[in-house]
């Protein structure tokens, strides 16, 4: 069986998970994309304009995955957010990983590392949306199995009469346990030690770009988004930002810049505004 890394482009106008409900649904359209494709997840991370794959299986089945896990989640983000569908159109890098040359065990980490070089935290434990807890830990969420609900309340859950396997888990938050379907046991055996498995972390490209950075932690797209709505209704008595006229929204945009200590590409992907647009309205303010 071969290895590869997957990669949709970052997108850079607009976020695919704009709140916790659409990471949860992301998290069980991974699960569900996986087992109807029959690929083994080695590792994977949801970030904000972004997502990130290891897999073991064939190429075929790695294109048959990423495009079974977009055509899933963009049915749920064209239906809530009432737009077109996007997520077909984004590109995907797929690469061969190989044991021997330590591609693989480098492409884990790299994966692993995405929210810790995000400055969103620490360590890639501290993250829920993706794989980044389940390897040498053995701190157990409270859960249920899916043979504990009913065929009616998983409908309802993952959206789909696909049955998942009973002995796959459902945390309190409601979306499946990474470690149902990644195959913790084979990724620990390949770093065999949690010494080893926290030097390829360290040492990941991941790892050097979070060197470069402010230790403080950055905010999450999700909470920007969230503080631009509370800014809207508080400021303008408006319900979003495409109500604003431009010089009310020069005056959000510099607020994120300086408050949030946002960057120019945070800000034009969580308002949905390009890149040239928000430096000439920062540089116009």
């Amino acid at each position: 069986m071969k290895f590869f890394f997957l990669s949709t482009d970052h997108l850079v106008d607009r976020i695919l998970f704009k709140d916790d409900d659409d990471f949860r649904v992301a998290m069980n359209y991974v699960a569900l994309a996986a087992y109807l494709t029959g690929v083994n997840v080695l590792s994977f991370i949801l970030m904000s304009n972004h997502v990130h794959f290891v897999l073991e299986c064939s190429r075929d089945g790695a294109e048959a995955f990423i495009n079974r896990f977009k055509m899933l989640y963009g049915r749920h983000y064209c239906r809530k957010y009432n737009c077109k569908d996007f997520l077909r159109r984004i590109k995907v890098d797929i690469r061969e990983l190989k044991i021997e040359d330590e591609s693989l065990f480098r492409g884990i980490a790299y994966v692993q590392m995405n929210c810790v070089a995000a400055n969103i935290c620490a360590h890639p434990s501290m993250y829920p949306w993706g794989s980044g807890a389940v390897f040498f830990n053995r701190n157990k969420l409270p859960s249920k199995r899916v043979g504990d609900y009913s065929d009616r309340a998983m409908i309802e859950l993952l959206k789909t009469k696909v049955k998942l396997p009973d002995d796959y888990i459902i945390c309190d938050e409601g979306y499946i346990l990474p470690q149902s379907f990644v195959r913790v046991q084979f990724v620990e055996s390949l770093f065999r030690t949690p010494k080893r498995y926290d030097y390829f972390l360290n040492t990941s490209s991941k790892a050097r770009a979070r060197m470069e950075k402010s230790a403080a932690p950055s905010f999450s797209d999700q909470l920007i988004l969230g503080g631009v709505k509370n800014l809207c209704n508080s400021l303008y008595r408006v319900g979003s930002y495409s109500e604003l006229q431009d010089s009310m929204r020069a005056e959000v945009i510099k607020y994120l810049s300086v408050h949030f200590k946002a960057d120019v590409n945070q800000i034009a992907r969580v308002l949905g505004e390009s890149y040239s647009d928000i430096v000439k309205m920062l540089e116009d303010f």
